[in-house]
């Protein structure tokens, strides 16, 4: 079994529980389920329209603002931007655009336009999605061929706890979540991509392209 970020073949059986199992690497230290218990493209889509994360509930607001407020320090105000993985309340896209700021948005089940992968963007924000990429490698490389020169990536994900937590962690229990990322396993995303990784705060990562 090869690491489905790094790709490297130091990976091991983590933890079986509920029925399915984890794999860890010892590379790059990312924790993800093994391939056989994704779910399917309707029951994924299903479990996303759950989601409560309303455009306008002030809580939801301050959260992403973990995510937007050390990423607008590093914009200017003409910036384009893409939100990739919005879901299907694009509350950041919203934030973004309150502030002047251009937003396409991509969503593979609720904004699949297919234009934005002709297009390079100065930002591209990635909030509470990047735990749910089958492919990580193949993705953040997507991200990187949408980036200009010198544009921003903002990552929000929960980072990993410790290991004798991992049974009960609420973020392992989300179906959809499929892989969970160490800083570690973040700094060897920014070498795969020629990235620079800051990490601005816990669960936020901003990466630079050179």
């Amino acid at each position: 079994m090869k690491c489905i970020v790094c790709k490297s073949k130091k990976t091991d059986i983590f933890y079986t529980t509920d029925k399915k199992t984890y794999w860890k690497c010892s590379h790059c230290l990312a924790k993800f389920l093994d391939q056989s218990h994704y779910l399917d493209e309707s029951h994924e889509k299903d479990r996303y329209l759950e989601h409560q994360n309303e455009i306008g509930e002030p809580g939801y607001l301050e959260f992403l603002a973990k995510l937007s407020k050390p990423l607008k320090a590093k914009l200017k105000i003409y910036d384009k931007g893409l939100d990739f993985g919005c879901g299907h309340g694009p509350a950041l896209a919203e934030m973004l655009k309150a502030d002047g700021f251009s937003i396409d948005l991509y969503d593979p089940f609720f904004y699949p336009n297919k234009d934005i992968f002709k297009k390079k963007y100065n930002f591209i924000t990635c909030t509470e999605t990047a735990e749910h990429f089958f492919n990580p490698r193949k993705e953040f490389k997507t991200l990187d061929s949408l980036l200009m020169p010198g544009g921003w990536l903002g990552v929000m994900t929960t980072f990993l706890t410790e290991d004798s937590l991992f049974n009960n962690w609420y973020y392992r229990r989300d179906p959809t979540h499929v892989v969970f990322y160490a800083e570690r396993t973040l700094e060897i995303i920014a070498d795969q991509n020629n990235w620079q990784l800051e990490i601005p705060m816990k669960n936020v990562a901003l990466f630079c392209k050179h």
